[in-house]
């Protein structure tokens, strides 16, 4: 991918720089907010990654004017600000995704990979339905005939994962293992938890249920016949 780092420490720019270039990106550096504007109407880039407290022009500012001018190329806040609030600025602001200063390499290039999937779907709309039941994964919305479903992240994982499966068995285990990363039962009833709050979300006040149980084995959401 070809990407912008807009960063002024040097130090860290060098740092991303020669670590996303060893991964067979192509980097460019621009050191504060208004270069890093000026580059971006110049060049072509797959993604952004931006620090958030920037000379001349901040981060959140960047980003905000570029989407108010329609670009859609996925940004990645870089930040020493880890509070829940500045996570929350940084994504209302336009961001994709916002990495706490220090942070690893590694954690950085799985964050780009990411972004980069994401980015690869070009923009399509890309939906996975069962019956009046549709997840968007451009825009994040959950709908079900006119109402909106505001789900929680683990629920959005949760139901994302039974939509790709639609028709499938889903066992416990393989939601331990895929949802929350257990590679044995806890011994909890966690799973169970949040398929009921994802059912009274999905199908509760609806004529037909989605979200079936299949009693000893596991989940499926099956479409209405």
């Amino acid at each position: 991918m070809n990407i912008l780092v807009i960063e002024d420490n040097r130090e860290t720019a060098d740092y991303i720089a020669t670590g996303l270039e060893t991964a067979g990106h192509s980097v460019m550096v621009a050191e504060d907010g208004p270069e890093g504007l000026r580059t971006l109407h110049r060049e072509s880039f797959d993604l952004m990654i931006v620090d958030r407290m920037l000379p001349g022009l901040d981060g959140l500012s960047v980003v905000q004017l570029i989407r108010d001018q329609g670009m859609t190329l996925p940004v990645l806040f870089l930040s020493a600000l880890d509070g829940v609030d500045d996570r929350v600025k940084g994504l209302k602001a336009g961001g994709d995704d916002y990495l706490v200063k220090p942070f690893s390499l590694n954690e950085l290039e799985a964050r780009v990979d990411a972004l980069g999937r994401r980015a690869s779907i070009s923009g399509k709309e890309v939906l996975l339905r069962a019956g009046d039941l549709e997840m968007n994964l451009i825009t994040r919305r959950v709908t079900r005939g006119a109402a909106e479903i505001d789900l929680l992240p683990r629920e959005w994982v949760l139901l994302e994962y039974l939509l790709t499966n639609k028709g499938k068995l889903i066992t416990k285990k393989m939601l331990l293992e895929k949802i929350w990363g257990f590679h044995f039962d806890p011994r909890t009833n966690v799973v169970e938890t949040h398929i009921s709050r994802l059912r009274h979300k999905v199908d509760k006040g609806f004529p037909v249920e989605l979200i079936v149980t299949v009693r000893r084995f596991g989940y499926m959401i099956r479409e209405p016949v």
